[in-house]
Protein backbone atom coordinates (compact mmCIF):
# COMPACT_ATOMS: atom_id res chain seq x y z
CA UNK A 1 0.00 0.00 0.00
CA UNK A 2 1.43 3.38 -1.01
CA UNK A 3 2.19 5.76 1.84
CA UNK A 4 0.28 9.05 1.68
CA UNK A 5 2.53 11.76 3.07
CA UNK A 6 1.12 15.07 4.42
CA UNK A 7 1.30 18.00 2.01
CA UNK A 8 3.69 19.77 4.42
CA UNK A 9 6.31 17.15 3.54
CA UNK A 10 6.24 18.20 -0.14
CA UNK A 11 8.54 20.82 -1.64
CA UNK A 12 6.52 23.87 -2.82
CA UNK A 13 8.59 23.92 -6.03
CA UNK A 14 8.80 20.27 -7.11
CA UNK A 15 5.71 19.06 -5.21
CA UNK A 16 7.75 15.95 -4.35
CA UNK A 17 8.50 14.63 -0.86
CA UNK A 18 11.56 16.48 0.42
CA UNK A 19 14.74 14.49 1.02
CA UNK A 20 16.89 17.41 2.22
CA UNK A 21 14.57 20.19 3.48
CA UNK A 22 16.18 23.58 4.03
CA UNK A 23 14.79 26.87 5.34
CA UNK A 24 15.16 30.03 3.29
CA UNK A 25 15.57 33.41 5.03
CA UNK A 26 11.89 34.06 4.19
CA UNK A 27 11.00 31.31 6.67
CA UNK A 28 9.69 28.86 4.06
CA UNK A 29 11.07 25.35 3.59
CA UNK A 30 12.10 23.81 0.25
CA UNK A 31 13.96 20.74 -0.90
CA UNK A 32 17.63 21.73 -1.23
CA UNK A 33 17.97 20.60 -4.85
CA UNK A 34 14.87 22.53 -5.96
CA UNK A 35 15.67 25.83 -4.25
CA UNK A 36 19.32 25.58 -5.36
CA UNK A 37 18.18 25.30 -9.00
CA UNK A 38 15.98 28.35 -8.43
CA UNK A 39 18.91 30.33 -7.03
CA UNK A 40 21.35 29.08 -9.67
CA UNK A 41 18.95 30.40 -12.32
CA UNK A 42 19.61 33.88 -10.95
CA UNK A 43 16.43 34.36 -8.90
CA UNK A 44 16.87 36.40 -5.73
CA UNK A 45 13.29 36.32 -4.45
CA UNK A 46 11.46 33.75 -2.35
CA UNK A 47 9.37 31.53 -4.70
CA UNK A 48 6.41 31.80 -2.29
CA UNK A 49 6.47 35.33 -0.83
CA UNK A 50 8.25 36.96 -3.81
CA UNK A 51 10.17 39.05 -1.27
CA UNK A 52 13.83 39.85 -2.06
CA UNK A 53 16.61 37.58 -0.75
CA UNK A 54 20.25 38.40 0.12
CA UNK A 55 22.80 38.15 -2.68
CA UNK A 56 24.10 34.93 -1.14
CA UNK A 57 21.04 33.34 0.53
CA UNK A 58 21.63 30.91 3.38
CA UNK A 59 19.98 27.49 3.23
CA UNK A 60 19.48 26.33 6.81
CA UNK A 61 18.90 22.57 7.24
CA UNK A 62 15.42 21.83 8.62
CA UNK A 63 16.49 18.88 10.76
CA UNK A 64 13.16 18.62 12.55
CA UNK A 65 11.17 18.22 9.33
CA UNK A 66 13.74 15.85 7.85
CA UNK A 67 13.52 13.66 10.94
CA UNK A 68 9.71 13.70 10.86
CA UNK A 69 9.70 12.65 7.20
CA UNK A 70 12.18 9.82 7.83
CA UNK A 71 10.16 8.54 10.79
CA UNK A 72 6.80 8.89 9.05
CA UNK A 73 7.01 5.55 7.27
CA UNK A 74 7.95 3.72 10.48
CA UNK A 75 4.28 3.57 11.55
CA UNK A 76 3.00 0.12 10.50
CA UNK A 77 0.63 0.17 7.50
CA UNK A 78 -2.94 -1.04 7.95
CA UNK A 79 -3.57 -4.76 7.68
CA UNK A 80 -4.79 -6.09 4.36
CA UNK A 81 -8.08 -7.21 5.94
CA UNK A 82 -8.71 -4.82 8.83
CA UNK A 83 -11.81 -4.59 10.91
CA UNK A 84 -14.27 -1.94 9.69
CA UNK A 85 -12.79 1.43 10.74
CA UNK A 86 -14.35 3.08 13.75
CA UNK A 87 -15.29 6.73 13.92
CA UNK A 88 -12.54 8.95 15.39
CA UNK A 89 -14.83 10.09 18.20
CA UNK A 90 -15.36 6.47 19.27
CA UNK A 91 -11.60 5.87 19.19
CA UNK A 92 -11.02 8.96 21.32
CA UNK A 93 -13.65 7.80 23.80
CA UNK A 94 -11.96 4.39 24.08
CA UNK A 95 -8.64 6.10 24.69
CA UNK A 96 -9.97 8.41 27.40
CA UNK A 97 -12.37 6.00 29.14
CA UNK A 98 -11.05 4.54 32.44
CA UNK A 99 -12.96 1.32 31.71
CA UNK A 100 -11.19 0.62 28.40
CA UNK A 101 -9.09 -2.54 28.24
CA UNK A 102 -5.40 -2.56 27.45
CA UNK A 103 -6.06 -4.23 24.08
CA UNK A 104 -8.74 -1.72 23.11
CA UNK A 105 -6.39 1.17 23.89
CA UNK A 106 -3.68 -0.39 21.73
CA UNK A 107 -6.14 -0.77 18.87
CA UNK A 108 -7.40 2.81 19.27
CA UNK A 109 -3.85 4.17 19.31
CA UNK A 110 -3.07 2.22 16.14
CA UNK A 111 -6.11 3.53 14.29
CA UNK A 112 -5.70 7.11 15.51
CA UNK A 113 -2.02 7.08 14.50
CA UNK A 114 -2.91 6.00 10.97
CA UNK A 115 -5.69 8.58 10.69
CA UNK A 116 -3.83 11.49 12.28
CA UNK A 117 -0.70 11.27 10.17
CA UNK A 118 -2.70 12.22 7.06
CA UNK A 119 -5.58 14.30 8.41
CA UNK A 120 -5.01 17.63 10.16
CA UNK A 121 -8.72 17.74 11.06
CA UNK A 122 -8.30 14.53 13.06
CA UNK A 123 -5.26 16.02 14.79
CA UNK A 124 -7.25 19.13 15.69
CA UNK A 125 -10.14 17.05 16.99
CA UNK A 126 -7.79 15.01 19.15
CA UNK A 127 -6.13 18.05 20.72
CA UNK A 128 -9.47 19.78 21.31
CA UNK A 129 -11.23 16.71 22.75
CA UNK A 130 -9.00 16.21 25.76
CA UNK A 131 -7.47 13.06 24.31
CA UNK A 132 -3.93 14.44 24.70
CA UNK A 133 -4.07 13.85 28.46
CA UNK A 134 -4.93 10.19 27.83
CA UNK A 135 -2.19 9.87 25.19
CA UNK A 136 0.38 11.34 27.60
CA UNK A 137 -0.78 8.92 30.27
CA UNK A 138 -0.07 6.08 27.83
CA UNK A 139 3.36 7.60 27.13
CA UNK A 140 3.99 7.27 30.86
CA UNK A 141 2.92 3.61 30.86
CA UNK A 142 5.34 0.89 31.94
CA UNK A 143 4.12 -1.22 29.02
CA UNK A 144 6.64 -0.62 26.18
CA UNK A 145 4.12 -1.41 23.40
CA UNK A 146 1.55 1.05 24.75
CA UNK A 147 4.25 3.65 25.30
CA UNK A 148 5.65 3.29 21.77
CA UNK A 149 2.23 3.54 20.10
CA UNK A 150 1.35 6.58 22.21
CA UNK A 151 4.64 8.30 21.27
CA UNK A 152 3.94 7.64 17.58
CA UNK A 153 0.53 9.26 17.93
CA UNK A 154 1.99 12.17 19.88
CA UNK A 155 4.57 12.70 17.13
CA UNK A 156 1.76 12.95 14.57
CA UNK A 157 -0.08 15.49 16.73
CA UNK A 158 3.07 17.62 16.80
CA UNK A 159 3.11 17.90 12.99
CA UNK A 160 1.00 21.06 13.29
CA UNK A 161 2.91 24.03 14.72
CA UNK A 162 -0.23 25.20 16.54
CA UNK A 163 -0.11 22.00 18.58
CA UNK A 164 3.54 22.19 19.58
CA UNK A 165 3.13 24.86 22.27
CA UNK A 166 -0.13 23.29 23.44
CA UNK A 167 1.51 19.88 23.91
CA UNK A 168 4.23 21.45 26.02
CA UNK A 169 1.60 23.30 28.09
CA UNK A 170 -0.15 19.97 28.76
CA UNK A 171 2.98 18.44 30.22
CA UNK A 172 4.38 16.57 27.23
CA UNK A 173 8.04 17.30 28.06
CA UNK A 174 7.94 15.49 31.39
CA UNK A 175 6.48 12.34 29.84
CA UNK A 176 8.92 12.47 26.93
CA UNK A 177 11.94 12.87 29.20
CA UNK A 178 10.74 9.92 31.29
CA UNK A 179 10.55 7.83 28.09
CA UNK A 180 14.06 8.99 27.16
CA UNK A 181 15.38 7.86 30.53
CA UNK A 182 13.58 4.55 30.91
CA UNK A 183 11.90 3.50 27.67
CA UNK A 184 12.71 0.76 25.17
CA UNK A 185 15.20 1.57 22.39
CA UNK A 186 12.36 2.41 19.96
CA UNK A 187 10.63 4.56 22.57
CA UNK A 188 13.84 6.45 23.35
CA UNK A 189 14.42 7.15 19.65
CA UNK A 190 10.80 8.31 19.22
CA UNK A 191 11.04 10.48 22.34
CA UNK A 192 14.16 12.20 20.96
CA UNK A 193 12.38 12.77 17.63
CA UNK A 194 9.45 14.22 19.57
CA UNK A 195 11.73 16.79 21.23
CA UNK A 196 13.12 17.71 17.80
CA UNK A 197 9.58 18.31 16.56
CA UNK A 198 8.60 20.43 19.57
CA UNK A 199 11.82 22.47 19.24
CA UNK A 200 10.72 23.76 15.82
CA UNK A 201 8.84 26.43 17.79
CA UNK A 202 11.41 28.85 19.21
CA UNK A 203 9.79 29.31 22.63
CA UNK A 204 9.82 25.55 23.21
CA UNK A 205 13.62 25.40 22.89
CA UNK A 206 14.05 27.38 26.10
CA UNK A 207 11.33 25.40 27.88
CA UNK A 208 12.84 22.04 26.90
CA UNK A 209 16.36 23.14 27.85
CA UNK A 210 15.26 24.38 31.27
CA UNK A 211 13.34 21.17 32.04
CA UNK A 212 15.25 19.00 34.56
CA UNK A 213 17.14 16.11 32.93
CA UNK A 214 15.90 16.89 29.38
CA UNK A 215 19.30 17.68 27.88
CA UNK A 216 20.98 15.21 30.24
CA UNK A 217 18.67 12.44 28.98
CA UNK A 218 19.62 13.21 25.37
CA UNK A 219 23.31 13.16 26.26
CA UNK A 220 22.80 9.79 27.98
CA UNK A 221 21.10 8.49 24.85
CA UNK A 222 24.07 9.68 22.80
CA UNK A 223 26.37 7.69 25.06
CA UNK A 224 24.32 4.51 25.55
CA UNK A 225 22.07 4.28 22.51
CA UNK A 226 22.50 2.37 19.28
CA UNK A 227 22.65 3.81 15.75
CA UNK A 228 19.15 5.24 15.35
CA UNK A 229 18.96 6.38 18.98
CA UNK A 230 22.29 8.23 18.73
CA UNK A 231 21.25 9.92 15.50
CA UNK A 232 17.88 11.06 16.87
CA UNK A 233 19.50 12.29 20.10
CA UNK A 234 22.09 14.29 18.14
CA UNK A 235 19.35 15.73 15.92
CA UNK A 236 17.36 16.81 18.99
CA UNK A 237 20.44 18.40 20.57
CA UNK A 238 21.14 20.29 17.35
CA UNK A 239 17.59 21.66 17.32
CA UNK A 240 17.61 22.57 21.01
CA UNK A 241 21.13 24.05 21.07
CA UNK A 242 20.33 26.68 18.48
CA UNK A 243 19.10 28.44 21.66
CA UNK A 244 22.33 29.82 23.24
CA UNK A 245 21.60 28.98 26.89
CA UNK A 246 21.12 25.32 25.98
CA UNK A 247 24.67 25.10 24.63
CA UNK A 248 26.07 25.69 28.10
CA UNK A 249 23.64 23.17 29.57
CA UNK A 250 24.70 20.53 27.05
CA UNK A 251 28.37 21.14 27.87
CA UNK A 252 27.64 20.88 31.60
CA UNK A 253 25.91 17.53 30.96
CA UNK A 254 29.12 16.17 29.42
CA UNK A 255 28.10 16.32 25.76
CA UNK A 256 31.47 17.36 24.31
CA UNK A 257 33.60 14.24 24.92
CA UNK A 258 30.70 11.97 23.87
CA UNK A 259 30.12 13.98 20.67
CA UNK A 260 33.84 13.91 19.94
CA UNK A 261 33.96 10.13 20.12
CA UNK A 262 30.80 9.79 18.00
CA UNK A 263 32.13 12.27 15.44
CA UNK A 264 35.28 10.14 15.22
CA UNK A 265 33.07 7.13 14.40
CA UNK A 266 31.56 8.93 11.41
CA UNK A 267 28.24 10.47 12.56
CA UNK A 268 27.99 13.85 10.80
CA UNK A 269 25.20 15.03 13.09
CA UNK A 270 27.63 14.92 16.03
CA UNK A 271 29.98 17.31 14.17
CA UNK A 272 27.03 19.64 13.54
CA UNK A 273 26.26 19.79 17.28
CA UNK A 274 29.94 20.43 18.05
CA UNK A 275 29.78 23.37 15.63
CA UNK A 276 27.03 24.88 17.79
CA UNK A 277 28.72 24.14 21.11
CA UNK A 278 31.93 25.75 19.86
CA UNK A 279 30.03 29.04 19.75
CA UNK A 280 30.03 29.23 23.57
CA UNK A 281 33.06 29.73 25.82
CA UNK A 282 32.33 26.62 27.89
CA UNK A 283 32.10 24.46 24.78
CA UNK A 284 35.39 25.72 23.36
CA UNK A 285 37.19 25.19 26.66
CA UNK A 286 35.87 21.63 26.92
CA UNK A 287 36.95 20.84 23.36
CA UNK A 288 40.39 22.29 24.00
CA UNK A 289 40.75 19.99 27.02
CA UNK A 290 39.70 16.93 25.02
CA UNK A 291 42.80 15.00 24.00
CA UNK A 292 42.80 14.52 20.22
CA UNK A 293 40.11 17.11 19.42
CA UNK A 294 42.01 18.60 16.48
CA UNK A 295 43.02 15.19 15.12
CA UNK A 296 39.39 14.02 15.13
CA UNK A 297 38.20 17.14 13.29
CA UNK A 298 41.06 16.74 10.78
CA UNK A 299 39.96 13.16 10.10
CA UNK A 300 36.49 14.49 9.35
CA UNK A 301 38.03 17.02 6.95
CA UNK A 302 39.90 14.25 5.17
CA UNK A 303 37.27 11.50 5.14
CA UNK A 304 33.91 13.00 6.07
CA UNK A 305 30.85 13.78 3.99
CA UNK A 306 30.15 17.24 2.60
CA UNK A 307 28.11 18.21 5.70
CA UNK A 308 30.70 16.78 8.06
CA UNK A 309 33.47 18.77 6.39
CA UNK A 310 31.38 21.93 6.46
CA UNK A 311 30.79 21.75 10.22
CA UNK A 312 34.31 20.54 11.04
CA UNK A 313 35.58 23.71 9.35
CA UNK A 314 33.16 25.84 11.39
CA UNK A 315 34.18 24.13 14.63
CA UNK A 316 37.89 24.56 13.94
CA UNK A 317 37.36 28.22 13.03
CA UNK A 318 35.63 28.88 16.35
CA UNK A 319 38.34 27.05 18.30
CA UNK A 320 41.27 28.64 16.48
CA UNK A 321 39.86 32.15 16.88
CA UNK A 322 39.96 31.80 20.65
CA UNK A 323 42.95 29.52 21.24
CA UNK A 324 46.46 30.09 19.98
CA UNK A 325 47.37 26.55 21.07
CA UNK A 326 44.57 24.99 18.97
CA UNK A 327 45.58 27.22 16.05
CA UNK A 328 49.18 26.01 16.24
CA UNK A 329 48.07 22.38 16.56
CA UNK A 330 45.77 22.74 13.54
CA UNK A 331 48.63 24.10 11.44
CA UNK A 332 50.82 21.21 12.60
CA UNK A 333 48.13 18.72 11.55
CA UNK A 334 48.08 20.16 8.02
CA UNK A 335 44.74 21.95 8.23
CA UNK A 336 46.01 24.90 6.19
CA UNK A 337 46.95 22.63 3.28
CA UNK A 338 43.60 20.80 3.52
CA UNK A 339 41.74 24.11 3.42
CA UNK A 340 43.68 25.25 0.37
CA UNK A 341 42.53 22.11 -1.41
CA UNK A 342 38.92 22.76 -0.38
CA UNK A 343 38.86 26.17 -2.05
CA UNK A 344 37.92 24.38 -5.29
CA UNK A 345 35.16 22.27 -3.71
CA UNK A 346 31.77 22.19 -5.44
CA UNK A 347 30.02 23.15 -2.19
CA UNK A 348 29.91 26.93 -1.77
CA UNK A 349 29.65 26.73 2.04
CA UNK A 350 32.72 24.51 2.23
CA UNK A 351 34.66 26.97 0.05
CA UNK A 352 33.58 29.90 2.24
CA UNK A 353 34.30 28.11 5.53
CA UNK A 354 37.69 26.94 4.25
CA UNK A 355 38.57 30.48 3.22
CA UNK A 356 37.61 31.81 6.66
CA UNK A 357 39.69 29.18 8.43
CA UNK A 358 42.69 29.95 6.20
CA UNK A 359 42.54 33.58 7.35
CA UNK A 360 42.43 32.48 10.98
CA UNK A 361 45.33 30.06 10.58
CA UNK A 362 47.44 32.74 8.90
CA UNK A 363 47.22 34.84 12.04
CA UNK A 364 43.94 36.74 11.79
CA UNK A 365 42.60 35.48 15.10
CA UNK A 366 41.57 37.46 18.16
CA UNK A 367 42.35 36.09 21.64
CA UNK A 368 39.35 36.62 23.95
Amino acid sequence: MAIQFPDDFKCPISLEIMTDPVILSSGHTFDRASIQRWLDAGHRTCPITKLPLPEYPSLIPNHALRSLISNFALVPPPKLHPQPPREPQALIFTLTSPSSTHESKLDSLDQLTRLSKRDSAIRSKLTESGAVTAVLKCVGSEDPTLQEKALSLLLNLSLDDDNKVGLVAEGAIGRIVAALLGGSPNCRALAATMLTSLAVVEVNKATIGAYPYAIGALVSLLMDGKGREKKEAATALYAICSFPDNRRRAVQCGAVPILMRIADSGLDRAVEVLGLLAKCKEGREEMERFNGCVRILVRVLRNGSSRGIQYALLTLSSLCCYSKQICLEARKEGVLEICMGLLDDDNEKIRRNASNLIQVLRGNYSMR
